[in-house]
């Protein structure tokens, strides 16, 4: 635990590090999950899209993931009075589990399209591409302002 004390501020450069390049992944997956649904008819344009949408989410996005929740749970280990200085820590990891939820969302639309399965169209995913905009207001907010 002392190890985690005397790096932290480290491990919260990684967290941010990280959390951006999620964000970053979930920002723009769904982007080309426009691009595809509104492009079925163009097979070229559709298997590059595929390449980029797996490329995206395996190795952006996931591992981005895994390390923000891995030094996050680091942080609240080392920091445990987080938890304890108001209820803006636990709105924030509550919007943060939401935005696991939309992460995992976003693997089963990319399995989608990869098997040519997707049902959903351009119009659905222009509206879920505003969800994690959403969450991440709401984390900042929490973390920033603080308001509980």
């Amino acid at each position: 635990m002392q190890i985690l004390l005397e790096n932290y501020i480290w491990l919260k450069w990684l967290h941010y590090l990280a959390f951006i390049s999620w964000m970053a992944g979930l920002f723009y997956l769904p982007r080309l999950f426009v691009y595809h649904s509104e492009n079925l008819e163009n097979k070229g344009f559709v298997e590059v899209v595929k390449v980029q949408e797996r490329k995206l989410f395996y190795y952006i996005q996931n591992p981005a993931m895994i390390v923000t929740v891995l030094t996050g749970l680091l942080m609240l280990l080392a920091n445990s009075a987080l938890l304890s200085t108001g209820g803006y820590m636990h709105a924030k990891l509550s919007f943060a589990f939401l935005l696991l939820v939309f992460h995992f969302s976003t693997l089963s639309f990319v399995k989608a399209f990869q098997n040519d399965t997707c049902k959903r169209g351009s119009k659905f995913f222009r509206i879920y591409n505003e969800i994690p905009t959403l969450l991440l207001i709401a984390i900042i907010t929490m973390m920033i302002l603080k308001p509980f």
